[in-house]
């Protein structure tokens, strides 16, 4: 006799055959009864997503690990950029709320700007997945589920690579990313953390780069002429790591000890040739990839939020980056795996 078929024995096949799909879909083959399996919808669904702003290599990475899944799961994925601005987000997102989705995930430029589009989709019965930073504090809105690194983490564990680089003694600068972004604000908690435990290291400067390398590329021009010893620098992310490291050649500093977050391919190439010390990987492609399987199975399985179903808050970290795992890293993200 059969096993007996009830949504979690569904919810089970599904994360277990959703295990091989990358690898099938990456040679084209998805079968029907894996799709089945999969709990892929008989008729396309219809998602919208929206991320930070595809300038950043983390969002654009996002969009397409979203899109790839989408494909595998029978989902139209509809973008609406956030432009790495607040204003021009939330604009987007009233665009959105205007129209009838499936499901939705979102991850907001910052905490507590996009509230009023949101609730209006969640209150039409739409399930939102929150990506990566908080729309706005769990207990304040109805989300499906929130899927997002440990930020603190991250910041922290970056933060102890450079301290231990630099023998925890010396100058370090923390380029931070946006303020109202709930993840940075995780990483600058995580680098304070750690700073403190090293009486023997000066923080110069935490000004805010708000992921935007040209503007970083300033800040670091600045840096650079204001202090003449800078032991190690953190980043909030891999991208303004990088802009300020060509600031920092330009001028022949490149001895300064470089730590970034996200673990995106051209971190992983500056950490294997030396020019990055470490990363941690913020997994765009689970965090984006799980927000597909999460919509999916609230709409063709009947998922809910809370026991036996997804947790409201689901952690998705990533690991720390050297060189000992880099090559490795770049493999899983070319499946859309991490």
């Amino acid at each position: 006799m059969g096993e007996k078929t009830t949504p979690e024995s569904n919810r089970r096949a599904l994360l277990q055959a959703a295990a091989t799909a990358p690898l099938l879909g990456g040679l084209g083959i998805v079968p029907t009864a894996l799709a089945a399996e999969m709990g892929r919808s008989e008729k396309p669904l219809r998602a919208a997503f929206s991320n930070a702003g595809l300038q950043a290599t983390w969002c654009a990475q996002g969009k397409a690990a979203a899109e790839y899944w989408g494909r595998l799961f029978n989902v139209d994925v509809t973008w609406f950029d956030g432009e790495l601005n607040a204003t021009r987000q939330r604009g987007a997102i009233d665009n959105m709320a205007s129209q009838r989705w499936d499901f939705v995930a979102i991850q907001a430029f910052g905490i507590g700007t996009l509230t009023a589009p949101v609730r209006k989709m969640i209150e039409a019965g739409i399930p939102v997945i929150d990506m990566d930073t908080l729309i706005a504090p769990l207990e304040q809105i109805n989300v499906h589920s929130f899927l997002a690194p440990d930020n603190e983490f991250m910041g922290a564990s970056v933060t102890e690579a450079l301290m231990q680089a630099i023998g925890g003694e010396g100058t370090i600068i923390m380029t931070q990313g946006a303020l109202g972004h709930t993840g940075a604000q995780g990483r600058a908690r995580g680098f304070e953390s750690v700073v403190r435990r090293y009486p023997k290291v000066e923080v110069l400067d935490t000004t805010p780069g708000d992921w935007d390398v040209t503007k970083v590329a300033r800040i670091w021009d600045t840096h650079l002429t204001k202090y003449p010893k800078i032991s190690a620098a953190y980043f909030h992310n891999d991208d303004m790591a990088l802009a300020a490291y060509n600031v920092m050649r330009a001028k022949g500093r490149t001895d300064i000890k470089i730590g970034g977050c996200d673990a995106m391919p051209p971190a992983l190439q500056a950490v294997q040739d030396g020019r990055m010390h470490a990363t941690v990987r913020n997994p765009s492609c689970r965090i984006h990839g799980g927000a597909i399987m999460a919509g999916v199975a609230a709409v063709v399985a009947g998922e809910k939020t809370g026991e036996g179903g997804i947790p409201k808050h689901v952690i998705t970290d990533g690991p720390v980056v050297t060189r000992a795992n880099a090559q490795g890293m770049a493999w899983m993200q070319k499946q859309f795996l991490i």
